[in-house]
């Protein structure tokens, strides 16, 4: 589909998860979303034409408030998946049948509009870089969420290096996240002293790696932030992320917005 889009700004983003599909109304000026998020269940099984079912729902349902972008606007959809081309190349908490599927082609033809479709970890971290707590930092910054596993977002100067799979380096023998991930943590019974032993062999073996500017640390375990970073030992500036849940939802609006040049 190719659109000629009126300048807004404000865009409409939704990210896909495991447990639940979510999307709000994003202010490309202050990266903030625009009123309360909506929220639906992901449906199980989240096949393909179920998933694409209940985006336009939450499309839909924004499209009807105050603030909602132009009726020609795109739509950034964030997706659990390795994505190449629209193409996704993994599937991580959906229904196996997405993958090899045009992700970008089954929600451009359901929703009537083009989208653009990106990782849900790139996204969170492309927000962070813009909007958050790497903001104005030049070089390379490297976003890591630790959750069920360890999602991770590369930026450099800016700009986004996309499907960078962090989590899945092997360091000791092991997949980086099955030792390291927040959920490893709870089930090996760590206590934080425990658990940032591994964080620090983890972000050593990332630091040695890439050396990058600043480590921004998100997912829910950021909240506890207090309990394990000041335990680690390293070069790099390590902090927080600041935009928590909505970071997926706002760095999907902001992709959809510079791919479809409605913001630089």
């Amino acid at each position: 589909m190719s659109k000629k889009h009126s300048p807004s700004t404000t865009v409409i983003g939704v990210d896909i998860g495991g447990t639940g599909i979510k999307g709000g109304i994003v202010d490309l000026h202050s990266g903030e979303v625009v009123g309360s998020r909506y929220r639906i269940p992901t449906p199980s099984p989240s096949t393909p034409q179920e998933v694409a079912k209940v985006v336009k729902a939450i499309v839909d349902e924004l499209m009807t408030r105050p603030h909602a972008p132009s009726e020609d606007a795109p739509v950034g959809i964030t997706f659990p998946a390795i994505i190449s081309h629209g193409v996704a190349r993994s599937a991580a908490n959906v229904d196996k049948s997405w993958i090899d599927a045009d992700v970008d082609a089954i929600f451009t033809e359901e929703l009537g509009r083009d989208v653009q479709v990106m990782n849900d970890a790139d996204a969170a971290g492309l927000a962070e870089a813009r909007y958050g707590a790497g903001k104005d930092v030049k070089g390379t910054v490297l976003v890591i969420t630790l959750g069920t596993g360890i999602g991770s977002a590369f930026i450099y100067n800016g700009k986004l290096i996309p499907n960078v799979e962090l989590g899945h380096l092997e360091l000791d023998s092991f997949v980086a996240e099955t030792k390291a991930s927040a959920s490893a943590r709870e089930r090996d019974e760590l206590s934080w002293d425990e658990y940032s032993v591994r964080l620090q062999r983890y972000f050593s073996h990332v630091e040695f790696l890439f050396s990058p500017e600043l480590f921004i640390i998100g997912g829910g375990i950021s909240k506890r932030s207090e309990d394990y970073l000041p335990q680690l030992n390293l070069a790099t500036k390590i902090i927080p992320a600041e935009l928590a849940n909505n970071a997926g939802i706002v760095g999907g609006a902001l992709q959809a917005a510079v791919h479809f040049k409605l913001t630089k």
